[in-house]
């Protein structure tokens, strides 16, 4: 009944998720779709896919029998594919590269995105410490981001052009007092206006407005020799300043700014990968202690019980005290609880790895009833190829993101520094103008007899253009606009604010290349002293086990009791844990150093642009015999 339960719950959930995979989506950003081509794309909203729960095909294919079988590889293969902080991650690079696009048009930075997430630990971490770069911190706790924002120096403008278009119609009915001029007791004008404009800002600090304007006027008097007629002008304008605002360095720095917050966020997602990769490789190794820890424990009470069952036959037959049953008894039950609590841990270890495996934790049909069973066992090789520290430090500079990001950092804030420096000088802005008019029309139609003609005037919209682009009638202007702060007092609060900042920042650089040195020695250190347990720990576990073995041949011959073998037994169990833990532990010390050093992607094999699609190329294959799962399985 039991198979059967998990058989139908695998059929449910693979149904699940191929009818998530059918509509699962990208982390990426579509461009928009119908309108009017690229006429009304920019007027359009681009499409932003849902977020993807399904989990990858990988996961399924790694279950058998209602257990999920894993090796370190696959450990690593699903946190790229399926892990939440990564899967979060992913959206940082999206989201600086929009603020980017936001830059080049002339807006301020916003902040955005989420910091590096520190990944899940497991149910019991002792022996080794880890230091900071270990992943020991509790689930859920962030790194804080380097994204660099500012909107302190001069105003950037917007950078994206401008056409603007207009109309306008008016009819006036003004009485007069006087007919003379106009020879009507109210004067009657109609008109009808267009206008069209294109401006733009460049980051050079230039702005540039071409307009063209033309008004239709018809009056009722007949003081006007052409009446209807058309007057229009071409104008073009050009400013400039000079000094502050001036130059793409200051009004251009936002773009500059962005485009180093987008490799922060490569940096950061790179960070993220390497941080989860480390936490989830100890969870698996964890989980490989606490399965020879659980066997060690079944065989302390296999010990107990058999011991148990032995007295009790020799109580029967007059030749063992009957307080040796009671002892006997005494043990056993002391071994269950041990065995309990063993099964408790790996319960709970296998808890905390599922749902760092899977997108939507162990709420999936697929994972909530099955039992992980690790397929590889803890090493320790034979010795470490440790290379000086002094060897090992510029290594760890060179390839640690913390420094990348730290170095970005510090060239964004000269940026802004250069900038807001800028915004300390006066105001002084030279323009220049330059206007073609023209007008045309006909005759007036109210004059009697023969109207009068102004041959050059008189025409249609051809002549007015004519005029226009033959420069009959030009306007010229120039002048410059000088405005000087008498005390300058927030320019000069901002710019020495930002320059103590980059102090603080160039400090922080220091002290995180300090930090890398004591990272790696430290590591250095735990990898021997991890060496150093393990070794010990297999001596104690081997003579122990010899003390079992001759305590059972004068326990046989009479010479010892059920206590001393019932002890023996138990310290040997506890030789054996301790024994699983310092594999662990070395385990535990080799991701540290590997963190240390920034190598944990190298040495791991594993390559960003698949952990960026979420992808990882290579198959996971089970080996042909699987091991037993009834002696695995956790009853408690």
């Amino acid at each position: 009944m039991r198979r059967f339960k998990t058989t139908l719950s695998c059929l449910c959930s693979s149904l699940l998720l191929i009818g998530s995979a059918s509509a699962q989506n990208a982390v990426r950003i579509d461009p928009p779709k119908g309108g009017f081509g690229w006429l009304t794309h920019s007027y359009q909203s681009r499409y932003v896919p849902p977020v993807n729960l399904a989990n990858s095909d990988r996961l399924e294919a790694l279950v058998r029998g209602g257990n999920l079988y894993l090796s370190a590889q696959d450990v690593i293969a699903l946190a790229l594919e399926n892990n939440l902080d990564i899967e979060i991650q992913r959206y940082n690079p999206l989201l600086n590269k929009e603020l980017t696009r936001r830059a080049q048009g002339g807006g301020l930075l916003r902040s955005v995105g989420v910091g590096v997430t520190q990944g899940p630990t497991s149910v019991s971490l002792t022996g080794v410490s880890l230091n900071s770069s270990g992943g020991t911190a509790a689930t859920g706790s962030s790194l804080s981001s380097t994204t660099v924002l500012t909107q302190l120096g001069p105003a950037i403008p917007s950078l994206d052009p401008t056409f603007s278009i207009g109309a306008s119609f008016s009819h006036v009915t003004s009485p007069l007092s006087n007919t003379f001029l106009t020879g009507t007791p109210s004067l009657i004008i109609d008109t009808r206006g267009y206008q069209a404009q294109l401006s733009k800002y460049d980051d050079f600090g230039t702005y540039f407005q071409f307009t063209y304007a033309v008004t239709h006027y018809r009056y009722n008097s007949q003081a006007y020799d052409v009446n209807p007629f058309s007057q229009g002008d071409l104008d073009f304008q050009i400013s400039q300043n000079l000094l502050n605002g001036f130059g793409r360095p200051v009004l251009g720095r936002n773009i500059i700014v962005a485009k180093n917050n987008e490799k922060i966020s490569d940096l950061q997602f790179k960070q993220q990968v390497i941080v989860t990769v480390s936490a989830v490789l100890n969870l698996y190794w964890d989980l490989v202690s606490f399965t020879e820890d659980l066997k060690a424990k079944r065989d302390e009470l296999a010990t107990a019980q058999s011991l148990f069952e032995d007295n009790k036959k020799q109580v029967q037959i007059g030749t063992l005290a009957p307080i040796e049953v009671t002892r006997a008894e005494a043990q056993v039950y002391t071994s269950e609880q041990d065995l309990l609590i063993s099964q408790t841990n790996l319960l709970q270890q296998e808890t905390v790895l599922k749902n760092a495996l899977s997108r939507n934790g162990v709420a999936s049909p697929l994972l909530a009833e099955v039992h992980v069973i690790p397929l590889d066992s803890s090493q320790v090789p034979e010795k470490d190829e440790l290379r000086p520290v002094n060897e090992l430090v510029p290594e760890a500079l060179k390839n640690r993101v913390e420094i990348a990001e730290d170095d970005l950092t510090i060239a964004s804030d000269k940026i802004n520094l250069r900038a807001i420096k800028n915004g300390l000088k006066p105001t002084l802005q030279v323009f220049a103008e330059l206007t073609n008019n023209g007008l045309s029309g006909s005759p007036n139609y109210l004059i009697p007899g023969d109207p009068v003609l102004i041959p050059y005037l008189t025409g249609g919209t051809g002549n007015l253009l004519g005029q226009i682009f033959r420069r009959d009638f030009p306007n010229y202007s120039a002048g410059l606009s000088l405005n000087i702060p008498l005390r300058n007092r927030q320019a000069q609060s901002d710019y020495t604010t930002t320059a103590l900042e980059l102090r603080q920042s160039e400090l922080s650089l220091q002290k995180t290349q300090n930090q890398v040195r004591v990272d790696v020695q430290n590591a250095v250190i735990g990898l021997r002293q991890a060496r150093a347990r393990y070794e010990s720990a297999v001596k104690a576990r081997i003579l122990q086990q010899q003390t079992l073995d001759a305590d059972k041949k004068k326990y046989t011959l009479g010479a010892s009791t059920v206590y001393q073998v019932v002890s023996d037994q138990q310290t040997l169990s506890a030789s054996q844990s301790t024994e699983e833990q310092a594999l662990a532990n070395y385990s535990h010390a080799k991701i540290s150093f590997d963190l240390a050093m920034g190598t944990t992607l190298d040495v791991n094999q594993i390559s960003v642009a698949e952990a960026l699609s979420g992808k990882v190329a290579r198959k996971s294959a089970l080996p042909a015999n699987l091991p037993e799962a009834s002696s695995l399985e956790q009853k408690p």
